[in-house]
């Protein structure tokens, strides 16, 4: 898809596809050495206006290949075809704190690339683009299904791939901000695996009793997986986010309902009353909220809410009960929570109960808490709502903008390859 406007060529390719593919943007037929700025425009769901631009020199033909050519300034410097997508950031005079997050998977991110003449920084509605194209970002592929589950008192989306199937499946929890996320289990039923978003902090049957779902909460959802026609029942993962991975550990470790095939966990950790259900493990939390900190520009820091780590063994999961292939994705930058010192420490006790061989650890410097599918903006700090007493703060989650972006774009792959090797093949260990 291509816009032609005083001469000047932009093309972006494909303009049509899913978030975490690459694509290619070419400006032609500029002057030869002439200073030119791409620039990327979203408006959000909640109409806020994100931008993120680079500043280019042609070459002798006139042209400039993001693919090939260095940015010398703007969002992101040096050779980064997708710059224009991982340094989104809200434009200036934007309110505080904003997140960038898609609810309605339904339709797509809607990206403008534009290209302007000069090397601008700021004020681009006031200049007028040599050319633009509007790109379309995706969560869902075409053909992929989305089912509201409401059975059993679930609050759930089932999203299903295209094709018959049937498909193994993905039991997909995120963390303490709680509501139903749908776009990583969208994105998972894009590259073939059943996935089924679960609610289990603010979900209906919660809201109407004022009461917090037990442990069987989960395997309910997992016993609808293992029994809907289209899935594979005996190819089911789990995979959970912050407080989603203190969750999956616990039903990895201690249920005899969930027979999972593997889990895969982000930015979270072990510790936790071994015999707690969800409301004591937050309980816990609350009990140390004396050691939360707070910096200068009134961040709240929640990193050592949990630390130090226990030697009590009722304080946290006994990993060598684990008995499927295990991968863990830690940021040593997160903010937020202890993810890198909880992994040591699952290592040492994976590593003493002869279970190690089942562990893949993916740690990545720069990187902070919310470790997002590729090309997602990074954000370093936002406001939060405790599901709890809603409450609204400012969370500082960590994290450098390009280790962070560096670490999304190669965590996902690596898990895409995980949950390939261990629901569609045969059970080995991951050398990833």
């Amino acid at each position: 898809m291509a816009n032609k406007q005083c001469s000047v060529l932009l093309s972006v390719h494909p303009s049509r596809a899913l978030v975490d593919e690459k694509f290619k943007v070419l400006v032609q037929n500029a002057s030869p050495g002439a200073e030119l700025t791409v620039h990327s425009h979203l408006l959000s769901e909640d109409k806020h206006n994100w931008e993120a631009f680079g500043h280019y020199i042609c070459d002798s033909t006139g042209s400039v290949n993001l693919c090939e050519d260095l940015s010398l300034g703007g969002t992101y410097e040096g050779v980064e075809p997708m710059g224009l997508l991982w340094s989104l950031r809200p434009v200036p005079g934007s309110k505080p704190g904003l997140r960038l997050r898609k609810s309605n998977v339904e339709t797509p991110l809607k990206v403008t690339v534009s290209v302007y003449q000069g090397h601008l920084t700021e004020g681009f509605p006031e200049h007028r683009a040599l050319a633009a194209v509007l790109v379309e970002r995706w969560y869902m592929a075409p053909g992929v299904q989305r089912i509201p589950v409401t059975e059993h008192n679930l609050t759930a989306t089932l999203f299903l791939p295209p094709g018959p199937g049937p498909f193994p499946a993905v039991l997909d929890l995120w963390g303490g901000g709680g509501n139903l996320v749908e776009y990583r289990s969208s994105l998972l039923a894009s590259h073939g695996f059943a996935a089924l978003a679960l609610d289990y902090l603010t979900n209906d049957l919660t809201i109407t009793t004022g009461k917090m779902m037990k442990n069987d909460y989960f395997e309910t959802a997992y016993k609808f997986l293992e029994q809907h026609p289209q899935i594979v029942g005996s190819r089911i993962a789990m995979w959970g986010l912050s407080l989603g991975t203190a969750m999956t550990l616990k039903m990895a470790a201690y249920s005899k309902v969930m027979k999972l095939r593997c889990a895969v966990c982000y930015s979270g950790s072990h510790i936790q009353p071994v015999n707690g259900s969800t409301e004591e493990i937050l309980n816990n939390f609350l009990k140390n909220q004396d050691k939360t900190r707070i910096n200068e520009k009134q961040e709240m820091i929640w990193h050592d809410l949990i630390l130090p780590i226990p030697e009590d063994p009722a304080l946290k999961v006994d990993m060598g009960r684990v008995q499927c292939p295990l991968l863990l994705v830690v940021g040593q930058d997160d903010q937020n929570w202890p993810a890198f010192v909880s992994a040591m420490d699952i290592k040492k006790m994976m590593e003493k109960a002869g279970n190690i061989h089942l562990l893949t650890l993916l740690v990545y410097p720069d990187t902070g808490h919310l470790i997002e599918p590729p090309y997602s903006p990074h954000t370093r700090a936002s406001t939060f709502r405790s599901f709890e007493s809603r409450e609204l703060y400012t969370s500082l989650w960590g994290g450098q903008t390009v280790g962070h972006a560096r670490a999304q774009e190669d965590s996902w792959r690596k898990s895409l390859m995980f949950l390939r090797e261990h629901l569609y093949g045969r059970r080995k260990k991951s050398n990833l």
